[in-house]
């Protein structure tokens, strides 16, 4: 054996030695660790309760989660839905809130007098929604104020601005602005409350015109489950449910006249807000949002892209967004 054989075969064997004993000390140590993924939400500790309170004489319903002494958010809901809207985003936020999502009367689980029995105005919604408010004792909130949810809302803002702690605003309608084509017909009704000018609304209270809601403006329609407006069109359709939306489309004419007075209040009390409007919807679109930064100087606000019901498209992003901007008060 040569010089270079000999010192080729040492190598080697040094090597040898190096790699055992370099797996001796791994054994020795903890071995390295993968990045902890963040913490997600729990829904299992605080799950999605469903309950009926009665509130003058009639059977509300809604949705509970959270841990008590927890912030609440009152989650408002629009037409033709109910809390059922909100079926995603309570558990997504209920670790760290507690959420309460009714139904008014003549939506979702709730009772549904005829008109006869009960007289279908916003004012009477929010009156029912403070019988509501006192009756589980909630004390202090933020609202989240979906379309019919603005009305009902910022009636019960303006009674009580002690209680509101922030607003969550998506899709919900406080300045003219935010009223266009889609409205004339509306407007017709309430300038003339004719059956000639109720026939043409009666098309909103189809299936198709459900649907519509729900998919026009969105990025991928695929992603919108079907559930939404067969459960929506199901309520919809029962018997003397079309004279109590009627109604409901009559009676949203007094709410651009009080628009004034929930912008006074805006300027007046300074509610945080978050804004987080569906940029693609027809029935609010986007010029109903920017006029919120005129009045108020705590806002943030995101137009999304997608429609009516951003929910849900966009669902978690709208959680996102409300987790960081209540943390910050």
């Amino acid at each position: 054996m040569n010089a270079f054989q000999r010192y080729l075969r040492f190598a080697t064997l040094i090597t040898l030695v190096m790699i055992s004993l370099a797996g001796l000390a791994m054994s020795s140590e903890e071995a390295p660790k993968a990045p902890v993924a963040a913490a997600q939400p729990d829904s299992t500790q605080y799950p999605t309760l469903y309950k009926t309170v009665e509130v003058d004489g009639l059977d509300i319903f809604y949705r509970e989660a959270g841990p008590e002494g927890a912030p609440t958010i009152l989650l408002l809901h629009g037409f033709p839905t109910s809390s059922h809207m909100f079926r995603n985003l309570i558990p997504a936020l209920s670790d760290r809130f507690h959420l309460i999502a009714p139904d008014y009367p003549g939506f979702g689980n709730s009772a549904m007098p005829t008109v006869d029995e009960f007289d279908y105005t916003f004012d009477n919604l929010a009156e029912v929604m403070e019988g509501f408010i006192q009756k589980l004792g909630l004390e202090q909130y933020s609202l989240y104020l979906m379309d019919y949810g603005a009305p009902v809302g910022y009636r019960l803002a303006v009674a009580h601005p002690e209680r509101v702690q922030a607003l969550i605003v998506q899709n919900g309608n406080a300045y003219e602005e935010g009223l266009r084509d889609f409205w004339d017909p509306i407007r017709a009704y309430w300038a003339d409350r004719s059956e000639a000018n109720a026939e043409p609304l009666k098309g909103f209270l189809n299936i198709e015109t459900t649907k519509w809601q729900y998919t026009h403006g969105v990025r991928n329609e695929a992603t919108i489950s079907p559930d939404n407006w067969i459960v929506d069109q199901y309520k919809l359709d029962r018997p003397g449910n079309e004279a109590i939306q009627l109604q409901l489309f009559y009676d949203y004419g007094s709410n651009p006249p009080l628009y004034p007075e929930w912008q006074a209040y805006f300027r007046a009390y300074q509610p945080p807000t978050l804004v987080v409007w569906g940029k693609n919807d027809y029935i609010f679109p986007a010029e109903g949002a920017a006029p919120y930064e005129r009045d108020l100087e705590n806002i943030e606000l995101h137009l999304l892209d997608t429609g009516h019901f951003a929910l849900e498209e966009d669902g978690d992003l709208i959680a996102d967004y409300i987790r960081r901007f209540l943390a910050r008060l």
